[in-house]
């Protein structure tokens, strides 16, 4: 069963697709990605987000701002994991976006992984990979250019559970609310935050920030 999309969510992609910078060719496909979201959001509770013109601002558009941020990391074909990815997101809109970002959506729940499996088929998603895991169970050290979490889990915990994921010289991109200070200050002593990016949602009036972190160069230091 298709689900249709009401002209007011696909109006409101094409315009934030347009703020973004992004090429409004790239609606077609996560508008399937949001019809697929929609039809299986009704019998296994995916997100509790459940019209489509709310999961265009909070789960499509919130996904894709953060998406200068991997520019560099899909020019160079390069790896993202995507850790406890949920519904897919931002995983799978930022492949939508970016031809070359090799992205690994991580998660443990069944359910959730079966919808993800499905819509890399249906939606051809060639540079995205499925992994049933618990993320600190993920056995691929030193694999990623980059991990990626949204409303996870504090900072220090997201290190934790996929730290050792991440290549020399790999970042944690953060997707955050309010800048997270309390968050920032309990880091471990070999991570430090690069940078730190305000983000702006169309059609979303939050806070949101992106945050950078790296694992500190042998005799770097934070202090003075």
């Amino acid at each position: 069963m298709t689900i249709p999309i009401p002209n007011a969510a696909r109006e409101r992609l094409g315009a934030g697709l347009a703020s973004l910078g992004l090429d409004r060719a790239i609606a077609a496909p996560l508008l399937e990605y949001l019809q697929l979201l929609l039809r299986w959001n009704r019998a296994y509770n995916l997100t509790a987000v459940r019209e489509p013109l709310d999961m265009v601002d909070k789960h499509l558009l919130d996904s894709l701002a953060m998406h200068p941020h991997v520019d560099e990391i899909a020019r160079a074909g390069g790896t993202l994991a995507d850790l406890g990815t949920g519904a897919g997101l931002p995983g799978i809109p930022l492949a939508i976006a970016k031809p070359g970002l090799r992205v690994t959506l991580v998660e443990s729940n069944g359910k959730k992984v079966r919808f993800l499996r499905e819509v890399v088929r249906k939606l051809a998603l060639t540079d995205v990979e499925v992994v049933e895991s618990r993320i600190e169970a993920f056995d691929r050290p030193g694999a990623f250019d980059a991990i990626t979490a949204r409303a996870l889990a504090t900072l220090p915990l997201i290190l934790q559970l996929g730290g050792h994921l991440l290549k020399p010289g790999g970042q944690l991109l953060a997707m955050k609310g309010v800048h997270p200070d309390a968050e920032i200050a309990a880091l471990p002593p070999q991570w430090t935050v690069a940078q730190a990016h305000v983000l702006r949602v169309p059609g979303l009036d939050a806070e949101r920030h992106l945050v950078v972190i790296q694992r500190e160069a042998p005799g770097q230091s934070a202090d003075p």
